[in-house]
């Protein structure tokens, strides 16, 4: 039986006679990793009804519920997709919805596992993308990810940029063991936001879900939505690095993103190449900032002039010198006081991110 870290059970209750509904609903639950307790009428202790998140209620048992307390949480489930009485009998134990089977497989699945997992705020989930190549983006997304987790959110790094040679090596945790993004690449549907968080490589108190070094340059689109929905449905903050192309799995990425980031060296022709970048992705984002680099060119602007040529609002202007990692075995939050730190720490406490969505992982 699932339950929650204060003790609160995550399994819904099934209340029906009918052998074989009582078979389909074990097998959704089973799916979802659930275990969920049985009844065939009026649960002998009050507890059971109030306290279970979720009452799946047999068609055939909805007569012998007629009087029980009221509650949220109820689902009538039958067969029959003519019975127009079903309905009524619906009103009468108070469900708040009626779902038919099959049809109704995959609706009801998730929301058996939205059950379980405790789903409440979704991450806070910011892409971070370059204006240009080499302008700093990974290195941001790392560092703001660290910034997070040294905060103690629960956060998840998410390498979008099969091109990119893996933030797992920009971090130093190649040789950690855990799923890359060829592992999910057969995925579909719905994803255990849980399962997936429990296999990915744990480095300096985040997860890190990158890429390996085989020859796989793509996952599906539809990978990229189920895992990025799943790694959102665990809260805390989503950090994703994302490729300056634009095809059918960045699309994906972006439309699941928060908040934007654009970094933009403040030079004319890094200017001129991140506008092309910002209207593809405008196109899906809505919410895009620019984040300034450091440039090496003559021509230096400040970063009002290069938000003000981009037509976006600036998010702030990372500093000459900064760093990820002090050293071989540093931890999260070990540059809290370099320049790159505290501009990632000043990031956060801009960006609201609610103490629910806090807890280590």
């Amino acid at each position: 039986m699932a339950c929650d870290v204060r003790g609160v059970r995550r399994a819904p209750l099934i209340v029906t006679e009918d052998v074989e509904l009582l078979d389909d609903l074990l097998r959704l639950c089973a799916a979802a990793g659930v275990r969920p307790e049985v009844g065939h009428g009026v649960p002998a202790g009050r507890g059971s009804w109030e306290a279970a998140p979720l009452v799946l209620v047999g068609d055939d048992a909805a007569g012998r519920l007629r009087g029980v307390a009221r509650r949220r949480g109820v689902v009538l489930v039958g067969r029959d997709q003519d019975d127009s009485g079903v309905w009524q009998r619906a009103v009468e134990i108070g469900a708040d919805h009626v779902l038919m089977l099959p049809d109704g497989e995959q609706w009801l699945m998730d929301r058996i596992a939205d059950v379980a997992e405790g789903v409440g705020r979704p991450a806070l989930t910011v892409g971070v993308i370059g204006g240009r190549g080499g302008a700093g983006a990974s290195t941001l997304a790392c560092a703001l990810a660290m910034a997070s987790a040294g905060a103690g959110r629960r956060t998840l790094l998410v390498d979008a940029d099969p091109l990119g040679g893996g933030l797992d090596v920009l971090l130093g945790g190649e040789a950690v063991d855990g799923l890359r993004w060829p592992a999910f690449a057969e995925s579909r549907g719905r994803v255990g936001s849980t399962a997936l968080e429990e296999s990915l490589p744990r480095l300096h108190d985040l997860r890190l879900l990158s890429w390996d070094r085989g020859e796989l340059a793509a996952v599906p689109p539809e990978a990229v939505r189920a895992v990025l929905a799943a790694a959102r449905r665990r809260g805390g903050v989503v950090v994703v690095d994302l490729p300056r192309r634009v095809d059918a799995g960045s699309v994906e990425a972006l439309a699941q993103l928060d908040l934007g980031l654009l970094v933009v060296p403040p030079e004319l022709r890094a200017v001129a190449a991140a506008r092309r970048v910002a209207g593809a992705v405008g196109m899906v984002l809505r919410d895009l900032r620019v984040v300034t680099a450091p440039g090496a060119g003559t021509e230096a602007l400040d970063g009002d002039e290069v938000a003000r040529l981009l037509g976006l609002p600036l998010a702030g202007e990372l500093p000459v010198a900064g760093r990820i990692l002090e050293g071989p075995g540093s931890r999260a939050g070990s540059d809290s006081g370099g320049p790159l730190g505290r501009f990632c720490a000043e990031f956060w406490e801009r960006v609201p991110v609610g103490p629910e969505d806090g807890g280590g992982l």
